[in-house]
């Protein structure tokens, strides 16, 4: 074999291992790439550190949320419904018994303070009105009279004691005017003279219409009650041994039943324990956004009782606490992902448990979802 076809033979096999490096390279960059998967790495010299980005954290649905200074001591669970304040509604009846005749609103109205809702035809608005003419006229004729008898008496023609017992007339005819006014006003008599009004006495909206076009009602018969949604307070039944532990401007959380939380306070405690039930009622004033809640609901309520004996200390929901090893541990957040923090905890109550030293309040964690960190931790220890 010559040294010519050597060569030739040499350049031959490096072309063909050329070309097959050529091909293996396009079919890498041509070919379907192999699935990414965002994995947590460990973070340098940490090992209790998960990385993982914002978009991870949002993807596995992991919460974040500061610790909250406090004490489950102080934690108060209590079954609470929603009420509407008791200058917030009104229950509106027919001052005189009669024939409803007239209803200018119907239920899920709104009406304002001072309102006409329905007219109801009576005898007794018919004798009322009767009163209030009779009274006027008699003022008006005594009120003649004395002019005449000021006259006759300057002129020196009738004795003053006629005068006198003419002034005396015309103040008995005003006091008896005074009372059929007050009594045609508290009868709400109409302006046709023999019908009674159903007024609304607040602004609000119609919960409830009883009232029937051509029946007849007794006085004080209920036709209509009205309810302002804006005004709410929330009444919680508390077990009597924790009823003495709330003060008023207590912090307390609503929470409805679609999860919706509202912030709200203490107002007042009763005091007083019902013997049935053995609860005791304390009075809760939303601070605000309750639009979500009406009267009747049903509620949740989280009483922070600051009359607890112990007082400080960090709260973190039941979620957030994980055992690795021989440790208990909470989740800090940190810029690259999340860091393991041996904590001692203390007592649960409520989904909360105390932690006692190794957190500050304030400190933003893993509330929710905390086992996926947990077991992504592991993942790496075992690699």
């Amino acid at each position: 074999m010559t040294p010519d076809r050597n060569k030739l033979y040499a350049g031959a096999a490096l072309g063909l291992v050329l070309a097959a490096l050529a091909g293996f390279g396009i079919a890498r960059l041509t070919g379907p790439s192999a699935p990414v998967v965002e994995t947590a790495t460990e973070a340098p010299g940490d090992k209790d550190s998960v990385a993982i980005s914002a978009d991870g954290i949002k993807t596995s649905d992991i919460g974040v949320a500061p610790a909250t200074a406090g004490n489950v001591a102080g934690l108060i669970l209590a079954s609470a419904t929603v009420e509407a304040t008791p200058d917030a509604q009104a229950v509106l009846t027919a001052r005189a018994p009669g024939t409803v005749t007239r209803i200018f609103k119907r239920i899920g109205d709104t009406v304002g303070a001072g309102e006409t809702i329905a007219l109801v035809e009576s005898r007794d608005a018919s004798a009322i009105a009767a009163d209030r003419g009779t009274a006027s006229a008699r003022v008006t004729l005594a009120s003649r009279q004395l002019a005449r008898e000021r006259t006759l008496l300057a002129q020196g023609v009738s004795p003053r004691a006629d005068y006198e017992t003419a002034e005396a007339n015309l103040a008995v005819a005003q006091a008896e005017a005074r009372q059929a006014n007050a009594a045609a006003s508290a009868a709400r008599v109409a302006g046709d003279g023999r019908s009674v009004a159903v007024v609304s006495s607040i602004s609000g909206r119609i919960t409830s219409a009883p009232a029937s076009l051509g029946s007849f009602v007794q006085a004080e018969t209920e036709l209509f009650r009205v309810a302002d949604p804006r005004r709410l307070q929330i009444e919680a039944s508390v077990p009597a041994g924790d009823a003495a532990r709330v003060r008023p401007g207590d912090r307390v959380e609503l929470t409805t039943i679609d999860g919706q939380t509202i912030e709200g306070r203490v107002r007042s405690a009763t005091g007083v324990v019902d013997p049935e039930s053995r609860q005791a009622t304390v009075v809760v004033s939303p601070s605000g956004g309750a639009s979500g809640i009406a009267p009747g609901q049903l509620v949740q309520a989280r009483i922070y009782a600051s009359g607890s004996v112990t007082t400080g200390g960090v709260m973190v929901p039941q979620d957030a606490v994980q055992t690795i090893g021989d440790r208990t541990v909470v989740f800090v957040r940190t810029r690259s992902g999340f860091r393991a923090q041996a904590v001692q905890i203390g007592s649960r109550s409520g989904g909360l448990v105390a932690v006692t030293s190794g957190l500050a309040a304030g400190t933003p964690i893993a509330t929710s979802n905390a086992f996926l960190l947990k077991a992504e931790l592991g993942k790496e220890s075992a690699e």
